[in-house]
C-alpha cells in the first residue's frame, strides 16, 4: 500500500477516535459499536505503521552514526533485521479482511447418524463451545434445544456475542467450525465395550446487526406451541414457543427460551435472517468463483472436518493436518490450539494470493 493510502488510514483512525470521544455518538449504541469495531480494526495497523516509521528513522540514524563510530554498527544491523519484520507484519495487517470477523454468531449443533450416541456427542460439542465462550468472556444465549432421552441434544441453537466491540470478534475465532464433527469412542449405550464412530453437524453464521435481507411475510408459516423440557415435558402453560418455516427454502427455526411469544418470534426471525443472509452470500461467492471466500464463508456440510478420538485422547483437524493429544482439555474449552492452526492456514493462503 502506498504512503497516501496509509495516511488515509491514519486520518480515518484519528477521526474515529474523535467521534468516539463524543458522548452524543453513544446515544446510538448500534452506530457506536460499529465505529468502535472499525477503530479496533485500525488500531493495530496504526501501531504497526508507527513502529515501522520509527524503525526506519532509527536505522537511517544508526547507519550515519556507524560511519563515525563503529559502536553503532551492531545497532544498525539489528534495526536492519527488524525493519523487514515490521514490513511483513504491516503487510499481513493490510490484507483484505473477512468483513464479518468482528461479528457475533449463531451456531447450530445437530445430532446425526448414531442415535443417542450422536446426541450425547452433540451435547459434548455444545458444552465445549460454551466453555470456550466463557474463557473469552463472551455472552451465550440458548435460543432453542431439543433434548434426547439420555441427556444429549438432538438439536441446539445458541447465540454467542462479544461484550465489547472487537476487530477480531466471535466470528473470527469460530468461523471454521462448520461441518461434520466425528467422534470415535465406546458409547454409553454399548455393553460390549466396542468403539463406535458417530457424528454431529455444526452450522455457524454471522449474526447480522442490521436488516440486510428482506423477508416476505407471505413466505412464512408460523406455528406456536408450549415450551418443553427434557423428554418433552411441558415447562410452560402457555403457547409461547415459536416455530417459523421459510417456505421457499424449507428452513425451519424454533425459539422457546424467551419469556413471551413476541420475544420468541422476534428472536426466531433474527436467526432466520442470519441463515438467509449466509445462504445469499454463499451463492454470491459461488457465482464469483472466489475460492478463498468460498472456503472461509461456506462450509461443505457433508465434509468431515474434525475427529475426536477418545481412546487415544486425540483431536485431528483434517483440513490443516492438525493433530494433538489433549482431547480432554479441548472438550473443556481449550480450543485455541486447533483454532490458531486454522487461522494461520487461512492467513498463509491469503498472503500467497496477495504475493501472486
Amino acid at each position: 500500500m502506498d504512503s497516501s493510502s496509509l495516511r488515509g488510514l491514519l486520518d480515518e483512525h484519528a477521526d474515529l477516535e474523535r467521534r468516539l470521544a463524543d458522548p452524543a455518538v453513544h446515544a446510538d449504541q448500534a452506530q457506536a459499536r460499529k465505529l468502535g469495531r472499525r477503530y479496533a480494526e485500525l488500531t493495530p495497523v496504526v501501531r504497526a505503521i508507527g513502529e515501522l516509521e520509527a524503525a526506519r528513522s532509527d536505522l537511517e540514524a544508526a547507519r550515519e552514526l556507524a560511519g563515525e563510530d563503529p559502536a553503532f554498527e551492531a545497532e544498525a544491523a539489528e534495526l536492519a533485521e527488524r525493519v523487514p519484520e515490521l514490513e511483513q507484519r504491516l503487510t499481513e495487517l493490510l490484507l483484505p479482511r473477512d468483513p464479518y470477523d468482528g461479528s457475533d454468531v449463531v451456531m447450530e449443533i445437530k445430532s446425526g447418524e448414531g442415535g443417542e450416541e450422536s446426541a450425547l456427542f452433540a451435547g459434548d460439542l455444545l458444552r465445549m463451545y460454551l466453555r470456550y465462550a466463557e474463557r473469552h468472556g463472551w455472552q451465550v444465549e440458548v435460543l432453542d434445544q431439543v433434548d434426547s432421552d439420555l441427556g444429549g441434544y438432538k438439536d441446539a441453537t445458541v447465540s454467542i456475542k462479544s461484550r465489547k466491540a472487537e476487530a477480531d470478534g466471535v466470528w473470527s475465532r469460530l468461523k471454521f467450525e462448520g461441518g461434520v464433527h466425528r467422534v470415535q469412542r465406546v458409547p454409553a449405550t454399548e455393553s460390549q465395550g466396542r468403539i463406535h464412530t458417530s457424528a454431529a453437524g455444526v452450522l455457524i453464521y454471522p449474526e447480522p446487526e442490521e436488516v440486510e435481507i428482506e423477508i416476505d411475510p407471505n413466505d412464512l408459516r408460523i406455528d406456536v406451541f408450549r415450551s418443553s423440557g427434557p423428554g418433552g415435558q411441558s415447562v410452560n402453560t402457555t403457547d409461547s414457543a415459536v416455530r417459523i418455516t421459510h417456505v421457499p427454502t424449507g428452513i425451519v427455526v424454533s425459539c422457546q427460551n424467551e419469556k413471551s411469544q413476541i420475544q420468541n418470534r422476534a428472536r426466531a426471525l433474527q436467526v432466520l435472517q442470519a441463515r438467509l443472509q449466509a445462504i445469499a452470500e454463499e451463492e454470491a461467492a459461488s457465482k464469483a468463483a472466489d475460492a478463498r471466500r468460498s472456503q472461509v464463508r461456506t462450509v461443505d456440510r457433508s465434509e468431515r472436518v474434525r475427529t475426536y478420538n477418545f481412546p487415544e485422547n486425540r483431536i485431528s483437524d483434517h483440513r490443516v493436518n492438525y493433530k494433538a493429544y489433549n482431547l480432554d482439555q479441548v472438550l473443556d474449552g481449550e480450543l485455541d490450539g486447533v483454532l490458531d492452526a486454522l487461522v494461520a492456514a487461512d492467513r498463509a493462503e491469503r498472503l500467497a494470493e496477495h504475493a501472486g
